[in-house]
């Protein structure tokens, strides 16, 4: 977020502050800003702050280091004829304030901004340094942010620009390969990050980086790990996160800001005061009723939840209660057990197919240093009805392999996972030459339950969008009042079907369709499928749901 000076008093900065800090950003642009068009001289607003480096220690008073706070670096000046010694000490003053990285203004002069690279990390400034790099969009344009920036232009762009200046797209093609030879020459000077200006205009900056090989083929950068890492200072080295919160990014980095334990590779230290508060993160549903309601309509019964958890599998439901996101490329593999499992109403929110040593670069489930192999177990979350927990937990109790964790919104725990055997259990791992063995992906029981309040205040926010009385209320309430959150984990990454074979045969109370059975009419654990007990279940239930006979 930028933030800066200009008609700011304390109380408006604030006020931006704690909405960044609530929405869950953890970066900061402090800039003293441009005084307004009615004033031709910069004067502070009354109550307000006079210049960047004042604003950056009042964000460091405030929240210590929850934000990195990013600061202007001027490799040409701000205007002509300023002092460049004070420039340089200014830079140091925000520096020493608290700012964590440097964005620079646009510039075409490669060599000039690598001597005052070299006069910035001289001054004893040590920081990040990211490059303002402008595309060329077209002549016009160019000039005319040229020329407002007061940027050097090179006589050899303007020898190779001006003759087709009012040929957008050669001056896109010329330009694409200057910019990208310029960015060979920062890099190569020792930058690691390169800041794009697109001006909202995508081509240009996509060009250019398909020129550096960055995107577009396999010779770009890869996941680093295979969830998004926080930018967040106090984040970066963090390695390690439950797979409950792989489609909750935001509100994983929100609640956890607090937690302890990350620059030592854990996700978070369970004796923290903090680990598991919910109030103070707003975790809930976003969106107001309305727009809920036409993303998932007017469920009136289980079919109807259903085929709208279905639907998000099919493409036809944009999101779900639980998901901030499309659907990953990987579950194409598990695509139609997890529609069907939905279609006879167990509610599946996440889940991830087994890989048996998929190459580091893959484009699918390739994630780390080139050279390695990636690795996963199977894995499946979703919500149970409390009716068939036990004979779910039966079957997966059978297969040595399975563990899972069940839990209500109540608070009720089972587990077959014994009290010693606990901690960590790593779904995700990648093996790569000259490292150790990176584990980013694990289930534990503890991180379980801080998500199971976060899982089912999602559902009971879903229900909120409907009139108290409403079918729709009534038919959700229900599913979170009485349902378990279950997830399951086969600990032979050899495997790919076993977790769906629980379920042959077990339709959910209500659901209008019928199960299919594993073809040699067993769930696969050599026992029947259990027909009696949930037949027995839904006539009890009143309901007149046709059951599949082994």
């Amino acid at each position: 977020m930028h933030l800066t000076c200009t008609d700011m008093p304390a109380g408006k900065v604030d006020e931006a502050l704690e909405k960044a800090y609530n929405a869950g950003c953890t970066n900061i642009l402090a800039l003293r800003g441009d005084p307004p068009r009615e004033q031709t001289e910069w004067t502070a607003v009354e109550g307000g702050f006079q210049y960047a480096r004042d604003l950056i220690k009042y964000i460091k008073k405030k929240y210590g280091d929850h934000f990195d706070i990013g600061i202007a670096g001027y490799p040409e000046g701000m205007e002509k004829g300023q002092d460049k010694a004070i420039l340089m000490q200014h830079l140091k003053e925000k520096v020493d304030a608290g700012g964590t990285f440097i964005v620079t203004q646009m510039f075409y002069d490669a060599e000039n901004f690598i001597q005052w690279m070299k006069d910035v990390r001289a001054a004893g400034i040590d920081v990040p340094i990211l490059p303002g790099i402008m595309p060329i969009q077209t002549h016009a344009a160019f000039l005319r942010r040229a020329n407002w920036s007061e940027a050097k232009i090179p006589p050899s762009w303007t020898e190779a620009l001006e003759p087709f200046k009012n040929d957008d797209a050669e001056v896109r093609r010329i330009g694409r390969s200057l910019v990208a030879e310029m960015c060979r020459k920062l890099i190569d000077a020792g930058i690691f990050h390169l800041h794009f200006y697109t001006m909202n205009l995508a081509q240009s900056s996509q060009l250019v980086l398909e020129e550096l090989g960055l995107i577009g083929d396999d010779s770009g950068p890869q996941k680093s790990l295979p969830w998004r890492q926080s930018l967040g200072l106090k984040r970066r080295e963090e390695s390690v996160r439950p797979i409950f919160w792989a489609n909750r990014h935001k509100s994983y980095v929100a609640r956890t800001q607090d937690w302890d334990e990350f620059p030592n590779g854990r996700w978070g230290d369970a004796r923290s005061p903090a680990f598991g508060h919910l109030d103070a993160y707003n975790i809930g549903l976003k969106g107001t009723n309305e727009a809920n309601r036409k993303l998932w309509g007017e469920p009136k019964t289980i079919t109807d939840v259903g085929n709208t958890f279905a639907g998000y599998l099919e493409g036809k439901v944009k999101v779900l209660p639980w998901t901030e996101s499309g659907l990953s490329s990987e579950i194409n593999v598990i695509k139609s057990h997890l529609i069907d499992l939905n279609k006879r109403c167990f509610f599946t929110i996440n889940s991830q197919p087994a890989v048996d040593g998929a190459p580091s670069d893959d484009k699918v489930n390739g994630w780390g240093p080139k050279g390695g192999y990636c690795y996963q177990k199977a894995y499946l979350e979703l919500f149970v009805p409390h009716t068939l927990i036990d004979k779910l937990v039966e079957r997966v109790n059978a297969d040595i392999k399975l563990t899972f964790y069940a839990v209500n919104k109540a608070g009720t725990l089972r587990s077959n996972a014994p009290p010693e055997e606990e901690g960590p259990n790593a779904v995700t791992w990648g093996v790569f030459p000259g490292k150790e063995i990176i584990q980013p992906t694990i289930v534990e029981k503890i991180s379980f339950l801080a998500w199971k309040d976060e899982a089912f205040k999602l559902g009971t926010d879903w229900a909120r969008c409907y009139d108290a009385g409403s079918e729709s209320r009534h038919v959700l309430d229900s599913i979170m009042d009485n349902w378990y959150l279950v997830n399951i984990v086969d600990n032979d990454f050899r495997r790919s079907d076993a977790i769906y074979h629980l379920f042959d045969g077990l339709v959910a109370p209500g659901s209008s369709h019928v199960a299919p059975t594993a073809a040699n009419g067993t769930n696969g654990t050599n026992e029947t499928n259990g027909i009696h007990d949930l037949k027995t279940f839904n006539e009890a239930s009143g309901s007149a749901v046709p059951v599949l006979a082994s």
